[in-house]
């Protein structure tokens, strides 16, 4: 009975062998030069159980060409990123210089401001004060000196001051938030 029992066994080892080399999915027979693990088959590149054999565990799991991993040079990809915000930097320039050519054509072509004051007055200073912190040019018209000044405030309809033209516009008293939204195109700030 010991010889019936070693060739039955030698008899599953064939068997074993011969059904482990042949692919479930292609039909593909395993040569021994073939560099894939044993639960992958060399020609599709699947992975395959086979019923005595379990899967080795999942980090050990290829799927796909038994290459070897190359890891690539991060220094690569840094070195295109950074050129890429070069050239974007060289070619948007022109756009920010024709930018800042569109603020100074605007900026020369402030509308006149005229502004009907006296010295004394303190809403007077403040719309100096407020001129000369946004860079608008304005000529002054000091009531008290002028005669001339006077009359041009009452044919504006001002009874009190300041008086400011701005083009065609007339501001009566002191308003900054009129002021800015006029005056918004050629402000500073």
């Amino acid at each position: 009975m010991g010889a019936r029992q070693g060739h039955r066994q030698e008899y599953l080892k064939r068997q074993k062998f011969a059904m482990s080399h042949i692919c479930p999915h292609c039909n593909y027979v395993r040569k021994a030069s073939d560099s894939v693990p044993d639960w992958q088959c060399p020609a599709c590149e699947k992975a395959y159980s086979k019923a005595s054999n379990p899967l080795p565990p999942d980090s050990l799991r290829i799927y796909g060409p038994a290459v070897a991993s190359e890891r690539s040079g991060g220094i690569g990809k840094y070195l295109l990123v950074l050129l890429m915000l070069g050239a974007a930097f060289w070619f948007g320039r022109p756009l920010m210089q024709a930018r800042d050519v569109h603020v100074a054509a605007v900026s020369a072509n402030q509308p006149e401001v005229i502004l009907y004051a006296t010295d004394w007055c303190g809403y007077c200073k403040l719309t100096r004060e407020f001129f000369h912190a946004n860079g608008i040019r304005y000529t002054e018209q000091d009531i008290e000196k002028s005669s001339a000044a006077l009359a041009e405030r009452q044919k504006l309809g001002g009874n009190g001051i300041p008086v400011i033209v701005v083009g065609d516009k007339v501001i009566k008293g002191y308003s900054e938030g009129e002021l800015r939204q006029i005056l918004r195109p050629w402000l500073k700030g």
